[in-house]
């Protein structure tokens, strides 16, 4: 049993002990008396929570405060944000703390708050309205409406006293021109209706090799050939770097399939360069949501989980493909993090950390060179302070910024150590460090737990299992997919959205249904337990009932049984997380092989076909579409492993990289009709494209050598 082995257990029965206590006991609002109440008391969003006690009149999203604001002819404002958003704090102290501009807000406006993570689709359509008015958006989206709803006016952090100006603008224009303000509004609503909206299904494509080619021909020249990632626009004050995992991975599999050395090292040199930097949490393991400067130095500190969970999944592919120490590392100490700080005694992550804590955004993370010195011995010291670089390259706002230069093999090589010296040495001193951080006052936790960023974390965890074979990866991923089961799914395949202290609520999106799909597909793929399978099929038989859209042939966001917002909208861009449409286009691939139901595959390939005239100019937005073309342009092996020894020859398999396979199988007879005949007496691997199977083989290694031909 490996050191990291023995970790993990460690912190598995830990945190089946006591996480879900500890937790709560960080979050609880103290028990005191507060000179103002609002209507957020009784939510359970941490985000809604937090301004609980302002003395803005907020009330939460729902039928009430537009009733309200009828009766009342007020406009209303939608203010939307989350708990880790560190422009939401400053624009809370700033304003909605404060008793004048609360007095003012609650004259002449009624206020909602949102949080954009229980709400994605109340998010959405005012994010489309601001953007259409503004050309920008970010949060806090603070968006202006008529009683009914429809926009007029938005924008994101405002300072006080431009608030306040606005406020009595806007409410000034409104009672004294009202049939402009309708105009306007009638306007700006018809163009969210009509933005990303797929009203056609585009007939006639046919998908080539050539259009992916153009679109990374489109891309390259953007490419940071110095520290990684995307170019800035020379206009651009923002240099802003997201991780942005779904374009590496389409970029992966692209240079994968046509052996594109350019755009591989693009990768290689990006994932080294977020991993040795500060954006990585060097000491504690874990990624910051993006940096803040072009070098990955000054992270905003906030820590996502639908980040963590898509990058783990993007090394273990790259660790797959290269077997880069450093990748491992960085799945390895990602996923201590995220058992240690983000896991329940459920199963279940929460959500985020905050950026800020002790009213400071990275106070939690950054060091003196005191406390190091305090922290740690002198000759640690020595070791630390080499080995991440402290002085001018880390310095920032008085404090420094952990960060490397050089992966351990560099390091020891440059000191004349041996590798597994400076391994233990690191391990020693961030073990120390982490024992020194948990005495600070921590980030704030938002202890929601979102069905969807679950399932990109169950599919991190499995992701991870087939890379590293590390079974406590697998079982945190069932033990998720029981929470899953037992409290966010129902028996019809419907889903709630998101899950705190034992309470599930609101129904889910798309995003939920196209993720827990994919992610419960996957878990078939590792474990050959047809339950998987069939809890797939379910909610993708309850999405088709309930988001699709037969005219178009997309999905919409938000089911045909919720209440109707001023607009119902479609997710077709990649983004930091993939489209829903692009994910469920995606998932439906995957299920329509393994269950031979061609209506499947057929709605996956039409889906690409509505965005494909899209794709080679806006390449960025449209990578987990070109993930689902490059599978259907290129072979797309089905690999059946039949017999008692499946378990054997699928770990020797997964040594592999291997993107454009999926796996099907078990011991025994199966009731799945791709799998009819592929039962021998011994243990078989079954390479097939599109049930045309080559010659059976009982070696792992004629297996592969068939998927090169």
């Amino acid at each position: 049993m490996t050191k990291l082995t023995l970790l993990f257990l460690t912190i598995i029965i830990v945190i089946v002990a006591s996480s879900c206590n500890s937790q709560k006991e960080n979050n609880n609002v103290e028990n005191e008396e507060h000179e103002y109440t609002n209507d957020l008391i009784n939510e359970s969003s941490p985000y809604l929570l937090q301004h609980a006690h302002n003395p803005v009149d907020w009330m939460p999203w729902g039928d009430a405060a537009f009733e309200k604001a009828k009766a009342e002819n007020k406009l209303v404002l939608i203010s939307i944000g989350y708990s880790s958003c560190h422009w939401c704090h400053v624009m809370e102290h700033e304003s909605f703390e404060n008793e004048e501009v609360a007095a003012l807000m609650n004259e002449k406006y009624v206020c909602i708050k949102v949080d954009r993570e229980e709400r994605p689709d109340v998010d959405q359509v005012y994010m489309s309205a601001v953007q259409l008015m503004t050309g920008g958006g970010g949060w806090p989206l603070n968006c202006f409406t008529l009683p009914d709803g429809r926009p007029i006016y938005g924008g994101t952090y405002f300072q006080k006293e431009p608030w306040m100006g606005l406020l009595n603008n806007l409410d000034y224009k409104f009672q004294k021109s009202p049939a402009e303000i309708e105009a306007f509004a009638s306007n700006l609503t018809n163009g969210i209706q009509q933005s990303e909206l797929i009203e056609t299904p585009v007939t006639g494509i046919q998908f080539t090799a050539g259009k992916l080619d153009t679109l990374m021909l489109n891309w390259i020249p953007g490419f940071d050939t110095q520290d990684g990632g995307n170019l800035h626009d020379i206009r651009d004050q923002q240099k802003n770097k997201f991780p942005l995992p779904n374009n590496l991975e389409f970029m992966m599999q692209y240079a994968y399939h046509y052996s594109d050395t350019v755009v591989m090292d693009h990768v290689d040199l990006t994932l080294r360069k977020m991993a040795l930097g500060g954006i990585y949490d060097q000491a504690g393991g874990g990624f910051a949501r993006y940096s803040t400067d072009e070098k990955w130095k000054v992270p905003h500190f906030e820590k996502m989980l639908y980040d963590n969970a898509q990058l783990v999944s993007l090394y273990s592919h790259a660790y797959q493909r290269t077997k880069n120490p450093l990748y491992k590392h960085v799945v390895y100490q990602t996923l201590e993090w995220a058992y240690r700080e983000m896991m329940t005694k459920e199963g279940s992550f929460y959500s985020a950390l905050d950026a800020d804590s002790d009213g400071e955004e990275g106070k939690f993370y950054v060091w003196s060179k005191e406390e190091l010195k305090e922290t740690l011995s002198e000759d640690d010291y020595k070791f630390a302070a080499s080995y991440y670089n402290i002085g001018l390259k880390t310095l920032w706002e008085g404090n420094h910024i952990l960060l490397r230069e050089k992966t351990k093999a560099e390091y020891a090589a440059k000191e004349g150590m041996t590798e597994m010296a400076v391994t233990e040495k690191a391990a020693s001193i961030n073990k120390q460090l982490l024992e020194k951080r948990s005495e600070r006052i921590r980030p704030a936790l938002d202890d929601k737990s979102l069905t969807s960023w679950n399932a990109l974390m169950m599919t991190g965890l499995i992701d991870a299992y087939q890379a590293f074979d590390e079974q406590l990866f697998l079982n945190g991923a069932i033990l998720n997919a029981k929470w899953m089961q037992k409290k966010q799914m129902n028996d019809d395949g419907s889903l709630l959205h998101s899950y705190k202290n034992g309470e599930s609520k609101i129904n889910g999106f798309l995003e939920d249904y196209c993720f827990a799909i994919e992610a419960f597909t996957k878990l078939y793929e590792v474990t050959f337990d047809e339950k998987y399978i069939e809890k797939a099929d379910k909610m993708a038989t309850y999405a088709l009932a309930h988001f699709f859209d037969e005219k178009s042939g997309m999905f919409f966001f938000s089911s045909d049984e919720e209440g109707a917002l001023i607009a119902r909208k479609m997710e077709v861009s990649d983004n930091v997380i993939p489209a829903s449409n692009s994910s469920m286009a995606n998932a439906l691939y995957d299920l329509g092989i393994l269950l031979y139901k061609r209506d499947y595959t057929d709605k996956a390939k039409q889906m690409l076909a509505n965005v494909y005239g899209d794709m080679a100019d806006y390449g960025s937005n449209y990578t987990n579409w070109g993930i689902l073309s490059l599978n259907v342009v290129n072979p797309y092996y089905e690999l059946a492993i039949t017999g008692k020894e499946w378990k054997a020859r699928m770990k020797e398999l997964n040594q592999y990289y291997i993107p454009n396979r999926l796996f099907m199988g078990g011991e025994k007879e199966s009731s799945l009709e791709v799998l009819e005949g592929k039962f021998m007496d011994e243990t078989t691997i079954f390479v097939c494209i599109e049930g045309a199977c080559k010659m059976p083989t009982n070696a792992t290694v004629d297996a592969v050598e068939q998927m090169k031909e």
